[in-house]
């Protein structure tokens, strides 16, 4: 072959890997999934929300996440099922479920908190929880029905182990990027629901199954066993965070062999205030 059509080959070879490559990103949080035996499993979303308009947002991003056609593909692996709460005021884990919270829980600069716990040496999760901070969204920055959406939206599917698509600010239409519904944006519906590649990529997190599951029954309560206090000192070592600072990812490790992973998204005042900093530091009065 001629050197000059090599370098045309060659040139081509790259433009094809340049082009592939976004259709290969991922927004996987770490490969972390339910164990499960079946293609499509229901986790339970306990509901120990205190008031209507909460509930009201947990029931739209059940549906979102459980009608796939409406963004494009046919089909999900995961579906929810919004059930009686089985936690309490700190929302504490349960044993195969994700436990869906709301407190007043202080000026501490984070908006949402999603947990997982991981079994011993694994990647598979063993029971989640999502915690709105009222103490923000009862103020008016954040108090409106699309930012209230799009956090709730984004921190159940934390707890199925998606990570975000964009943490840039910009809007990619799904509720796992990081634009914010205030301010002037604060009639804007975008962000708010899941999208097609949210969708795409369950699939590709459960694209296997397992010999066992972490999931529990829809009808076999369990109790609390474990907490994510609301000390966030408690949450282990920070383990990444974002370029302009609004998410932060924690890792505790635990007697029993186990490991909590906490993702918190910060509010926009702790943001700016030091992106680069650890912002469990800082006061947020």
């Amino acid at each position: 072959m001629k050197l000059q059509h090599r370098r045309q080959l060659l040139v081509a070879i790259v433009a094809l890997f340049v082009i592939a490559a976004p259709l290969l990103a991922t927004h996987s949080w770490g490969g972390y999934h339910w164990a499960r035996t079946t293609p499509q499993f229901t986790l339970k979303l306990g509901d120990n929300l205190t008031n209507p308009d909460w509930k009201s947002h947990l029931q739209q991003t059940s549906t979102d996440w459980n009608s796939p056609q409406k963004f494009g593909p046919s089909s999900t692996p995961v579906l929810t099922a919004i059930v009686a709460g089985q936690s309490n005021k700190r929302c504490s884990l349960v044993a195969g479920t994700t436990q869906v919270c709301n407190r007043t829980y202080g000026n501490n600069g984070w908006l949402g908190l999603a947990t997982i716990n991981l079994a011993s040496g694994t990647l598979h999760i063993t029971q989640g929880s999502a915690k709105m901070n009222d103490t923000y969204f009862n103020t008016a920055t954040y108090n409106n029905p699309n930012e209230r959406e799009h956090v709730m939206c984004q921190e159940v599917a934390h707890t199925f182990g998606l990570d975000h698509q964009s943490t840039d600010g910009s809007s990619l239409n799904t509720c796992m990027d990081y634009f914010s519904n205030t301010g002037s944006n604060s009639t804007s519906t975008a962000s708010t629901t899941p999208n097609t590649h949210d969708f795409d990529e369950l699939n590709i997190i459960y694209a296997h199954l397992d010999s066992t599951t972490t999931v529990g029954s829809l009808t076999t309560p369990a109790a609390p066993n474990s907490e994510v206090t609301d000390d966030p000192n408690t949450w282990g070592n920070l383990v990444s965070q974002s370029h302009d600072g609004r998410s932060s990812t924690y890792e505790a490790f635990n007697s029993d062999g186990s490991k909590t992973l906490t993702h918190v998204y910060w509010t926009m005042e702790a943001a700016a205030a030091c992106p680069g900093c650890d912002h469990r530091f800082h006061h947020h009065d």
